[in-house]
């Protein structure tokens, strides 16, 4: 035994000269005056560092570290210096630089202080979570579906946990649509995509989800967590957060069942309050990209265990940083996890897509008198965001979720979030009528004066259609002037009836407004399904799989259907020959979903093959 551990300090020794360092005996605890012992002869110091370089050998082999013993020493230096950032420019002293660390258990991580870690339960539930929420969010992993056909797919298992889920599956879309290199130039993302579309709008074949890899998958995934949470970071930090009771198990080999192993150490673990999470829980803290790629990669197999989904969403607010999470919000003393059913709140979806917890999904600050505000999104996105509540006129989505960078949108409901995405970027331009809407409503408004109340003068509207070439007739005109003020929705009605020669937007071949696309709406909520279809109570063995839809989506011109059917009537034979395809479409098929697309798409016609597609 002598002489092992005698080979093992000559070896400690030797690769440290190698690496032209001195290796670095364990740090004391404070206050020890380095742990020297008053009057302490040379011989026995000289043995007090060779059992602590002795110390250090061991715990190479024991994790397996295949780099200098020197690096190891000094990474765990730097993650005892880690500081937890609870607000804005708190927590920016030294930071674990795991690029000089290949070994994946350098990093040991640090343990949230008391103070912090009740902080943190009582943001996210409260304090009178019931035993079944806490249980919802303490047993949903991050895990793809094992089914083909929605393989690309996150499946949710548990309630509640939906709105961590969608906003991720959002991003793994991204990178797996229209971002599919492997390149590590790719962890930049969010500087590097500068240009919305390429020489190509259609990515992909509708059949790329079922030829998959595991790799690409995991790649996208991790990819997606590491942009999230330098995005909650302000794009200078992420912290990754872990559990102490896997740091052991997670480094095993690559043919060690890691999932089994991960499952069984979780068997007995819960928890129900701040002192429970201050046990498990330890952070780690990453300015480098790379670095944060490669611990998001390292620990992927304790994202996909029961406590996931609660990882991540700690990572996302400790990233944000806890005084900033609060200070987003309009109501800090609400949880964010909503009594009774523990649904994710739109504070955790707007952080997931935006970096920012905020309650509202508007454009901006909405100023609401006596020095009172409410905050919406202050910034353009990558994925979107769309809600049933906005056809129901409880709230206003505004055009930074409505219209993000790509064509992928976490779809929200009373109860439930999924996510609604496009194989072509060509579905985000604006058509010919949506162009020049855009340049009447700039001009529009460039005159209004009234704060955003939609009305202008009538001298202000004379230079209106001046700007925009309108040829109104007199009639028309006297109209609209005669109260003195014009109001946008009456300009454009008469608009819509004016020709195009005269500056108008109407055409009566009805192509001008019209666009046809493909959708497809994903719910990651496992549910029955025997031959395609939901099961019913008494099938045998029912597929327990999310559900996949693809929609055709029509967007008719923005007439009336009785103008428009009236004037494709009245055409000559040429036109009407020319609009077939308009004169005569499918049969419309509604569904919640339908409600939630026309609030980005006014007027859109869906259809789909089998069930109607669930947002529920």
């Amino acid at each position: 035994m002598a002489d092992q551990e005698e080979e093992d300090l000559k070896m400690a020794l030797r690769m440290s000269m190698q690496q032209h360092e001195s290796p670095e005996p364990k740090r004391s605890k404070p206050g020890d005056d380095s742990g020297e012992t008053p009057g302490e002869s040379p011989e026995v110091k000289n043995r007090r560092l060779q059992r602590e370089l002795m110390a250090a050998a061991a715990e190479k082999r024991m994790a397996a570290i295949k780099s200098s013993a020197a690096s190891v020493l000094k990474s765990v230096e730097s993650v005892k210096e880690v500081k937890i950032s609870g607000s804005g420019d708190e927590g920016k002293g030294k930071i674990v630089n795991l690029e000089k660390c290949k070994d994946k258990s350098g990093d040991l991580g640090t343990e949230l202080s008391s103070v912090e870690a009740h902080h943190l339960f009582a943001m996210i539930f409260g304090s009178k979570v019931t035993k079944d929420v806490l249980a919802q969010w303490s047993n949903q992993g991050i895990r793809f579906s094992p089914d083909p056909e929605t393989s690309m797919g996150l499946v949710q298992h548990e309630g509640g946990p939906c709105g961590v889920l969608a906003a991720i599956q959002a991003f793994v879309l991204k990178y797996l649509l229209f971002s599919p290199e492997d390149s590590e130039v790719a962890l930049n993302m969010s500087t590097s995509l500068g240009l919305r579309r390429v020489s190509k709008n259609e990515y992909v074949a509708g059949d790329i989800f079922s030829s998959l890899s595991e790799d690409k998958k995991s790649r996208a995934l991790v990819r997606s967590m590491n942009e999230i949470l330098f995005l909650c970071g302000s794009n200078e930090k992420a912290v990754i957060s872990s559990l102490n009771i896997l740091d052991g198990d997670i480094e095993g080999s690559v043919e060690c069942p890691e999932d089994e192993v991960i499952a069984k150490a979780l068997e007995d673990l819960s928890i129900d309050s701040g002192s429970d999470l201050q046990k498990v829980l330890r952070v780690h803290t990453y300015t480098s990209r790379s670095s944060a790629f490669q611990k998001l990669q390292a620990i992927l197999p304790a994202f996909r265990s029961r406590m996931g989904a609660l990882l991540f969403l700690i990572s996302a607010l400790l990233s944000r940083g806890l005084d900033n999470v609060q200070a987003d919000r309009d109501d800090p003393s609400q949880p964010l996890v909503t009594a009774p059913f523990g649904h994710a709140s739109q504070e955790i979806v707007n952080l997931l897509l935006s970096g920012n917890a905020a309650a509202n999904v508007f454009d901006g600050r909405m100023d609401l008198g006596g020095g009172m505000f409410v905050n919406g999104i202050f910034t353009p996105v990558e994925v979107g965001f769309l809600t049933l509540l906005e056809s129901l006129n409880f709230c206003k989505v505004g055009q930074y979720l409505k219209c993000p960078r790509w064509p992928i949108w976490v779809v929200g409901s009373e109860s439930h979030y999924t996510v609604l995405f496009a194989l072509d970027t060509k579905v985000q331009d604006e058509n010919e009528l949506e162009s020049r809407e855009s340049q009447i409503r700039r001009a529009f408004d460039a005159q209004d004066q009234s704060g955003g109340g939609g009305f202008i003068s009538v001298e202000g509207f004379h230079q209106v259609l001046k700007e925009t070439s309108i040829n109104l007739p007199s009639e028309k005109l006297e109209h609209l002037c005669g109260t003195g003020f014009i109001v946008w929705s009456e300009f454009w009605q008469v608009l819509l009836d004016l020709d195009k020669s005269l500056g108008g937007v109407k055409d009566s071949s009805g192509l001008m407004g019209k666009k046809v696309f493909d959708l497809y709406h994903f719910n990651g909520i496992a549910k029955s399904i025997v031959n395609g279809s939901q099961a019913s109570s008494g099938a045998e063995n029912p597929i327990q799989r999310p559900r996949l839809t693809k929609l055709r989506v029509s967007v008719p011109p923005r007439w009336t259907p009785e103008e428009f059917m009236a004037d494709v009537s009245a055409a000559p034979s040429g036109e009407k020959q020319n609009s077939d395809e308009v004169s005569k479409p499918e049969p419309a098929q509604h569904a919640p979903l339908v409600d939630c697309i026309r609030t980005r798409w006014n007027r859109a016609v869906c259809n789909w093959e089998g069930d109607a597609p669930s947002i529920v």
